[in-house]
């Protein structure tokens, strides 16, 4: 079994019990833009800025993770690629509409933790939710390897 599929194999057995399906997936969703809020929002160097004023942590953030994703995965990475420029485009409206990017964003990664809380494994606790903020990034393209099986698109 390739690598890509134990471990998205592996992440997909450890969510087979979630009490709210609706919750958790809303809410892990919420969680990476709200992550990525805070890192949009954070100070950056002028050398950062001189390049482009889109270059920031969460503009940075997004490209590792795109790289990352087509590391383990080419079709799982070619998939993703919509819904990081997404993400990116939202937190650019987001910054340009209001200043208050940090506020919103930490706001909406607090109400994803609980979301998580809520809807996670019965009896798991606040350590599932640990695991779940730990593998944020991994939960998008487990979402889409079922798509793709579905489908019957190989990755």
């Amino acid at each position: 079994m390739p690598e890509t599929e134990r471990w998205l194999k592996e992440y997909g057995n450890n969510r087979v019990d979630i009490r709210y399906q609706a919750i958790y997936w809303v809410a892990v969703l919420t969680l990476i833009l709200g992550t990525v809020g805070i890192l949009w929002s954070l100070p950056i160097p002028p050398e950062f800025t001189d390049i482009s004023p889109l270059v920031n942590w969460g503009s940075c953030f997004l490209m590792a993770t795109a790289v990352y994703y087509f590391i383990i995965s080419i079709p799982l990475a070619i998939g993703m690629l919509l819904p990081i420029l997404g993400i990116a485009s939202a937190q650019y409206v987001i910054a340009e509409l209001s200043g208050a990017v940090i506020y919103l964003s930490t706001g909406l990664t607090i109400l994803s933790i609980v979301g998580l809380y809520l809807g996670n494994r019965p009896n798991s606790g606040f350590r599932a939710v640990l695991d779940d903020v730990q593998l944020m990034m991994i939960a998008p393209i487990w979402m889409l390897s079922k798509l793709y099986k579905r489908f019957g698109i190989p990755y």
